[in-house]
């Protein structure tokens, strides 16, 4: 079999039966499905990509996403994340902006950025700018009310401990992707750094910025030094920025993501956490390490 259909379903659910599995092997000619966790889900090998919507239908409009790659190399052997809406459950930038009291203005910048509705760069010096003389207390406050997304501690240890290099790329700031990179486990990390002045925010940021054509350069950088294509990498993300690198990508994945990120990606989670990254790879999860 060339090809693998990985179906995962959201873990509150119980929507991937024996079933619908069996429904969905008939309407792709797929062979035996495999449980790489029972009831959440499971891989069925097909010769062909299977039409998206002979899947669509075959589904029925459940909650489960439809994960198709190659049998050929499944295992990645480089993750690169996006940190905010993706690793973190929150957007760092607006959960800092609450703390000056400003945070519905800076998150309506921050939504039409990654919607891809003005430009990166420009939006995160027009947000930082905002925070001007905001005390650095409120970095440490807004760390501790950060949350990591489902999935994701088990995501980078299972990846790390195959022998994955994993890398956090972030347009956030360096404060909260070191503090993120050091808690899971990430080989590296890299974003923007907010500049100060000892006390305060001074309101500016370092140049130059970490945006979308960055993202895809710190993915093909980490790829050279680990010596493996790009076709041997996954690049996930929510926002407009994260485009390139999941274009670029062997597996790249709109986690979650903004429509204009959807429509641009092969692979999207729309239902599931991040272990469906893991599943996608062929990883049962009885295999997932924490």
């Amino acid at each position: 079999m060339r090809f693998v259909l990985t179906l995962v379903a959201a873990r509150d659910k119980t929507s991937l039966t024996g079933p619908l599995l069996k429904r969905v092997r008939s309407a792709i000619e797929g062979g035996d499905p495999i449980w790489l966790s029972a009831g959440e889900a499971a891989d069925i090998p097909c010769m062909a990509a299977p039409d998206p919507r002979v899947l669509e239908q075959a589904l029925d409009g459940k909650p489960i996403d439809a994960i198709i790659v190659k049998h050929r190399a499944r295992r990645k052997a480089v993750l690169v994340a996006d940190m905010d809406s993706t690793i973190v459950t929150s957007e760092t930038l607006d959960e800092l902006a609450a703390e000056a009291g400003i945070k519905d203005q800076i998150a309506a910048i921050t939504t039409r950025s990654m919607n891809g509705e003005i430009d990166f760069a420009t939006a995160l010096r027009e947000r930082v700018a905002m925070l001007r003389g905001l005390e650095l207390g409120a970095l440490e406050r807004t760390w501790r009310r950060t949350h990591f997304m489902p999935g994701a501690e088990e995501l980078v240890a299972t990846m790390r401990a195959h022998g994955s290099t994993t890398a956090l790329v972030s347009g956030g700031f360096t404060f909260f992707t070191e503090r993120v990179a050091a808690a899971l486990g990430f080989d590296q990390h890299r974003a923007n750094v907010l500049l100060d002045n000892g006390s305060f925010l001074t309101g500016t940021v370092a140049e130059p910025i970490l945006d979308r054509d960055a993202k895809l350069t710190a993915l093909q950088n980490i790829a050279a030094a680990r010596g493996v294509q790009l076709s041997a990498c996954i690049a996930v993300g929510d926002g407009a920025n994260d485009i390139a690198m999941i274009r670029a990508a062997g597996l790249g994945v709109a986690y979650h993501a903004k429509p204009i990120v959807a429509e641009q990606a092969r692979t999207q989670i729309r239902h599931a956490d991040l272990r469906a990254l893991l599943f996608a790879q062929g990883y049962p999860a009885s295999s997932f390490v924490t």
